[in-house]
C-alpha cells in the first residue's frame, strides 16, 4: 500500500478515536450524570466544570505539543495520554461531589491533551500539502464517529451509566492504538514535490493567513462549543418527550451527513487549490442553522436547524484543521503552534458559560442562538476577505 494512504488510514482511525474520547462524554454522558446529580442546578454545574476543564485543556495542549516538538517524536506522548485519559474516564461515574468532579475533569483534560496535542502535529509531520484537503475530509468522519459512539452507548438496555463510560474508553483504545504502534513517526524524510520554495513574502502571507484562520475558528468554535455543551438540555426543553437515544441519533446524523460532504469539499480544494472557499461557505451555513434553531417551535424544526448547523460546522472544523497545517510558518514548532491554535477550541469554553448564563435566563436559548449566528457570520467575512494561498511551510 502507498505509504501516504496507509498513514492517512491509520491517522483517520486514530483521530476518530480521539473524537470518541470526548464527544459522547461532553455532549451526553457528563450532562446525563450532572442532570441526575444536580437536577435544576445542572446548568451551573456544567458551566463550572466546562470552565475549569478548559483551562487545564489549554495549558496541556500547548505544553505537550511543545514537548513532542522538543523530543522529536509524537508516539510516546500519544500512548501515555491515551492510557491516562481512558483510565480517568472510567472513574467519572463514581464521582458524586462537584469539587471532586471538577478535579477529575481537569486531570482527564490533561491526559486527553497529552494525546491530542502531539496527535495533531503528527499529521503535519507526515501528510504532504497536496493531500491535506483529503486529510481534512477524512477528519470529518471523526465527529461522526464520536456521535455514533454516543448513540451506541445510549441504546436503551445496552449498558448502565458506569458501563457506558467504560465502553467509550475501550473504543478509544482500539481506534488510537494502531497508529500509536504502527504509524511512521517524525518529519517526512522526502521533500514535498508539490511545494514551492518559501520566500520571506510567502512567510508573511502565511502569518497573515494564520491570524485570520485563528480568528475565524475562534468565532465558529464559540458557536459550536455552546451547542456542544447545551445541546442535550436545549433539546429537552424544545421537546421533553424526546428520549436520550433519539437526541443522540440527531447528533450522529448531522455528523454523518457532514463527513462525506467534507470529504468531497476537501478533494475539490486540493484539485482547485482553493482551500478557503469551503470554509467561508460552511461558516455561512452554520449561521443559517443557528437562526433556524432560534425560530424552531417544535421537534421537526429543531432537528432541521441543528442538522444544517451540525453539517456546516463539521465541514468547517475538519477542513480548517487541514488548512491550518498548510499555513503554519514553522514546521519545526508545529506542535507548539497547534497548541496555540487549540486555544480557539478552549477559549470558547471559557467564554461560553458566562455568555450562556447571561443570555439564557433572560432571553432563552433563542437569544443565545441569534448571538452565535452573528459570530459565525463574522467568521465568514474574515475568510471571504482572505487571499487564497498555495504556499507551503
Amino acid at each position: 500500500m502507498n505509504p501516504d494512504r496507509r498513514f492517512l488510514g491509520l491517522y483517520a482511525l486514530a483521530w476518530a478515536g480521539a473524537a470518541i474520547a470526548y464527544t459522547p462524554f461532553l455532549t451526553l454522558l457528563l450532562p446525563m450524570h450532572v442532570d441526575r446529580l444536580a437536577g435544576a442546578d445542572s446548568v451551573r454545574w456544567l458551566a463550572l466544570t466546562t470552565f475549569v476543564g478548559a483551562i487545564g485543556s489549554s495549558i496541556a495542549n500547548i505544553v505537550f505539543g511543545w514537548l513532542s516538538d522538543r523530543t522529536g517524536g509524537r508516539r510516546i506522548w500519544v500512548i501515555s495520554g491515551l492510557l491516562l485519559s481512558s483510565g480517568l474516564l472510567c472513574l467519572m461515574p463514581m464521582v458524586r461531589a462537584l469539587p471532586l468532579l471538577i478535579s477529575l475533569i481537569v486531570a482527564w483534560q490533561i491526559g486527553l491533551n497529552m494525546m491530542l496535542g502531539p496527535l495533531s502535529a503528527w499529521a503535519g509531520d507526515r501528510v504532504p500539502d497536496g493531500r491535506k484537503g483529503m486529510l481534512g475530509g477524512l477528519l470529518a468522519f471523526a465527529p461522526a464517529s464520536g456521535a455514533l459512539a454516543g448513540a451506541l452507548v445510549t441504546i436503551p438496555g445496552l449498558a448502565d451509566l458506569p458501563e457506558r463510560f467504560a465502553i467509550v474508553a475501550g473504543i478509544v483504545v482500539v481506534c488510537v492504538m494502531p497508529l500509536a504502534l504502527f504509524g511512521e513517526d517524525g518529519r517526512l524524510d522526502r521533500p514535498d514535490n508539490d511545494a514551492p520554495p518559501v520566500t520571506a513574502a510567502a512567510k508573511a502571507l502565511l502569518r497573515a493567513m494564520a491570524t485570520r484562520m485563528w480568528l475565524a475558528r475562534l468565532l465558529v468554535q464559540i458557536s459550536e462549543a455552546s451547542l456542544f455543551a447545551y445541546f442535550y438540555l436545549w433539546f429537552r426543553r424544545v421537546d421533553p418527550t424526546f428520549a436520550d437515544a433519539g437526541i443522540a441519533r440527531v447528533l450522529s446524523l448531522a455528523m454523518l451527513i457532514g463527513a462525506p460532504t467534507a470529504l468531497l469539499a476537501g478533494r475539490w480544494a486540493d484539485r482547485r487549490d482553493r482551500p478557503v472557499v469551503p470554509l467561508a461557505l460552511a461558516s455561512a451555513g452554520a449561521a443559517a442553522g443557528l437562526v433556524a434553531m432560534a425560530l424552531a417551535n417544535g421537534r421537526a424544526e429543531a432537528i432541521a436547524g441543528y442538522l444544517l448547523f451540525g453539517l456546516s460546522t463539521s465541514v468547517f472544523l475538519a477542513l480548517h484543521t487541514a488548512h491550518t497545517l498548510r499555513v503554519l510558518p514553522d514546521g519545526a514548532r508545529r506542535g507548539r503552534d497547534l497548541g496555540l491554535f487549540n486555544l480557539t477550541n478552549t477559549i470558547p469554553s471559557l467564554v461560553m458559560p458566562s455568555l450562556t448564563l447571561a443570555l439564557v435566563p433572560s432571553l432563552g436559548f433563542e437569544g443565545l442562538f441569534v448571538v452565535l449566528a452573528v459570530l459565525a457570520l463574522g467568521a465568514m467575512v474574515l475568510l471571504a476577505r482572505s487571499p487564497e494561498t498555495s504556499t507551503h511551510a
